[in-house]
């Protein structure tokens, strides 16, 4: 036993003595009696997973340290050393704490290391321009639209933080709402700081944002273009100023139902804003003349297309845009009632408005004969005139301003009851030769009426002529037209139930030039006689025929396939075709879009012909054919997965 005992190998008896000469040390273990003998293989270690570093004297246990503890000011003196944009986005996913420092990191705060790093990739990146790769570096490339919920500060940030290295943030759209309560400055603070390449900016029913985030957007995005701002509720005059003084680029400006803006901010945009050519204000009550003259006034030289809607202005100020407005392409009149007859008078006769092409009048009491015939008169260069909603416009007016406009191309009158068919034909006679296009809608004024027309008709080069719900018009117009307009390639009658085969025939057989288009949408006495003149007669031209609601047959169908050669798109809704008038369809005809919606003769059976036709659609409607199962709808959308279908 003794020989044992004195043994020295791997395997050694201990008694019940202590094996640790601190009893600190052995407290971390077990508590061992004295008597007990323990066998302890020597080369197996026990493995103890715990927190506890052994220090000489006494027991520390072991803290996990953290760059947290660290106060705000310290982590933002870390992340404006970061040295690429790709740093920053990594660290702003780590926490919103995080995220929310790093959006408040202007690019002039950045440490001369961060800016150097930043400075030679745009010199990287001009060099690689220069080999045919595109220069990604603050330029504007991302398109950001965030809608009611989605609108929040801590998007805003992540934008802000992560567009950087992406081609920078160049057009932001936020929509808000009455949920949208987690937007607030910050978000559009984050923005100016983090995005200085933005060039577009639209607020639209945000009320939680105030003068002091867009003015901090003034002074960081320096590079904007286009603002548009709807029913801000809470933004004043101080914004806009801020935006007049800070962004020399400002080029378009809209304003909608921002109740608390007023002039200051016009008189703002005019002197400091020296690229400013298209301005939009509407609804604005604080918007008075003294904001349009001071606006005008500074900026004449620049203002192209102007828009001045539902506003407390007077005719000072229409006589103010008639004297400056010598840049104005493209004006738009709608809903001012405290501008009467002698606004549009002198606003024709200041001979201001020589660049003026384009005019459209809406809803205004002054517009009457004599003041749209002065503005006729007074803007030799106007091509495009629509008028609606012009109560105290009668024949006279349309008439002498079809004579005052020499240079008129176009001419759109909507819902003008004044107007008479003697002021239809009296605008065709006394038109230059280059009015191309004449709509006249929802004018109950117009009704047939027997005209003499001179022995010699002059015959007018209009191409596209659109008579639309006019219940009054009927046979007796289109015979005169058939006279005076004989290059008609345009026709659209839709809404005029008075229109009858006998009318129409004589109408299409008279025009040698071609029709290309042809809308009888809602002429309900339109039959197979009318498809079969047009078919013949201008069946190499045709490139799209509206026949919804009209009395045609499948004989139309077999028609229009044989004869119809170029024809693209085709509308025979609510008709009474049936599956042989597809099936006719499908063997001639390379169609791009096609509606059905509503013949409910139509069946399975034309299942076949429609995914023939499907190989060149690009749109079918096929609503309201209850006789098409839901089966084969399904069907038919798996074989025409290219086509849009609305079934």
């Amino acid at each position: 036993m003794s020989k044992i005992l004195k043994r020295s190998g791997n395997n050694v008896f201990f008694t019940g003595e202590s094996l640790y000469k601190k009893p600190q040390e052995e407290s971390l273990f077990l508590s061992l009696g004295h008597q007990v003998d323990l066998y302890f293989p020597t080369h197996k270690k026990t493995c103890v997973s715990v927190p506890f570093i052994f220090a000489s004297d006494n027991v520390q246990q072991e803290k996990q340290v953290s760059i947290d503890i660290l106060p705000d000011e310290c982590i933002f003196e870390i992340f404006r050393r970061l040295p690429a944009d790709q740093e920053k986005s990594v660290c702003a996913c780590v926490s919103k704490r995080w995220l929310m420092l790093l959006s408040t990191i202007r690019r002039d705060e950045l440490c001369d290391s961060a800016s150097s790093t930043i400075e030679s990739d745009k010199v990287k990146s001009a060099d690689s321009s220069n080999d045919g790769s595109q220069d990604t570096e603050n330029d504007g490339f991302l398109s950001r639209c965030l809608e009611g919920k989605k609108a929040t500060d801590v998007r805003l940030a992540a934008i802000a933080v992560g567009s950087s290295g992406q081609g920078g943030l160049g057009k932001l759209s936020i929509r808000g709402s009455v949920s949208a309560s987690k937007l607030s400055n910050f978000g559009l603070t984050a923005i100016s700081r983090g995005c200085p390449s933005l060039k577009s900016l639209s607020l639209w029913g945000v009320s939680s944002i105030g003068d002091a985030g867009l003015i901090d957007v003034a002074y960081g995005c320096q590079m904007l273009e286009k603002l548009d701002l709807s029913h801000c509720p809470t933004l004043t005059d101080n914004a806009l100023v801020a935006i007049a003084k800070g962004c020399h680029r400002l080029t378009d400006l809209k304003i909608e139902s921002c109740p608390n803006i007023g002039n200051e901010c016009l008189k703002a945009l005019g002197q400091f804003c020296p690229n400013l050519k298209s301005i939009s204000i509407i609804n604005c009550a604080l918007i008075q003349d003294q904001g349009i003259i001071s606006l005008f006034s500074a900026a004449s030289h620049v203002l192209m297309k102007v828009k001045l809607e539902s506003l407390n202005i007077t005719d000072m100020s229409l006589a103010v845009i008639g004297h400056y407005g010598m840049a104005v392409t493209d004006l738009v009149i709608c809903g001012l009632p405290n501008v009467t007859e002698k606004g549009f008078w002198v606003m024709g006769n200041g001979h201001g408005l020589q660049k003026l092409t384009s005019l459209a009048v809406t809803c205004c009491p002054g517009a009457t004969d004599i003041g749209i015939g002065a503005v006729g008169k007074g803007c030799p260069n106007l091509k495009q005139i629509t008028l609606r909603k012009c109560a105290m416009l009668s024949d006279n007016g349309m008439v002498t301003l079809a004579k005052n406009a020499g240079a008129l191309v176009s001419l759109q009158i909507e819902e003008c009851h004044r107007i008479t068919q003697m002021g239809l034909f009296g605008t065709i006679f006394s038109c230059g030769g280059k009015l191309k296009g004449l709509t006249l809608a929802k004018c109950l004024g117009i009704k047939d009426a027997i005209v003499g027309l001179p022995s010699e008709c002059p015959r007018k080069s209009i191409k596209s002529l659109s008579i639309r719900n006019c219940p009054g018009f009927g046979n007796a117009s289109l015979t005169i037209l058939a006279k005076l307009c004989p290059q008609l390639q345009n026709l659209d009658f839709s809404g005029c139930p008075g229109i009858t085969d006998a009318g129409l025939r004589p109408l299409v057989e008279s025009l040698p030039a071609g029709l290309v288009k042809v809308n009888l949408n809602g002429c309900t006495n339109v039959t197979d006689a009318v498809i079969s003149t047009l078919a013949e007669s201008h069946g190499w031209t045709l490139e799209m025929i509206n026949l919804c609601g009209t009395k045609i047959t499948d004989a139309s169908l077999l028609l229009i396939a044989d004869g119809c050669v170029l024809l693209s798109e085709l509308d025979i809704s609510n008709c009474a075709v049936t599956d042989f008038g597809i099936a006719a369809l499908a063997q001639h005809l390379n169609l791009q879009i096609l509606s059905v919606s509503g013949c409910s003769m139509l069946s399975d059976r034309s299942l076949s012909s429609l995914v023939k036709i499907g190989q060149t659609l690009l749109g079918l409607n096929i609503q309201h054919c209850n006789g098409i199962s839901c089966n084969k709808v399904g069907i038919l959308t798996e074989k025409l997965w290219g086509c849009d279908i609305l079934a």
